[in-house]
């Protein structure tokens, strides 16, 4: 049976260093790419990182009925919103890595089966989470600290116990060290890939 190994974590907890990492490892692992109406950050690739869409293609696509999940965040510079499309993923023929938060793999696990969807949930302390969102945010070529700071305190919410019990998280990864994160996180899915 193929799955969709789904990372979850805060923001600034490793997870797309993580999943680049795990990518590398796991070569038969096809990525989920989302599709996003955020505008682009450095080093950020079309089609490799997210499918960058305007509000208009968004409108054009969700009126297809084209999303499995779909969520918009209130920023202080408008309304992002990011999507998983439904031909991003096929699981008759392979496993997937997605990064995403516990109400989008609530939403895949509902279309999928519980059973298909395995989450990944990365967790970091948050004065170490802060500090590795600064040094993010300072090496952008126009820092947006308001946004870097909206997103910590939501993560607040979207990441409560109430959740992560949704999205059936059962077990926690801690980044403490990448390394050790990656090894554990590799070890966990080599165990599912063998069944």
């Amino acid at each position: 049976m193929h799955h969709l190994f789904y990372l979850m974590g805060k923001s600034a907890s490793g997870k797309d260093t993580i999943y680049q990492r795990l990518l590398e490892q796991f070569p038969q692992l096809r990525p989920m790419v989302l599709h996003t109406t955020r505008p682009r950050r450095a080093g950020e690739q079309e089609g490799k990182t997210y499918f960058f869409i305007s509000d208009e293609q968004l409108a054009e696509m969700s009126a297809a009925d084209r999303f499995i999940e779909m969520r918009t965040y209130h920023t202080k510079k408008g309304d992002w919103t990011y999507c998983t499309a439904k031909d991003s993923i096929n699981l008759a023929s392979g496993s997937y890595l997605g990064i995403g938060t516990p109400e989008s793999c609530e939403k895949l696990r509902d279309h999928f089966g519980a059973e298909r969807v395995i989450p990944i949930y990365i967790e970091v302390e948050d004065g170490l989470r802060l500090q590795r969102a600064l040094d993010r945010e300072r090496a952008q070529e126009t820092p947006n600290y308001v946004e870097m700071c909206r997103r910590f305190l939501t993560d607040s919410q979207d990441f409560a116990e109430e959740n992560l019990a949704r999205a059936g998280i059962t077990r926690r990864f801690a980044n403490l060290d990448l390394a050790d994160c990656i090894a554990e996180i590799a070890a966990f899915i080599r165990l599912r890939l063998s069944v």
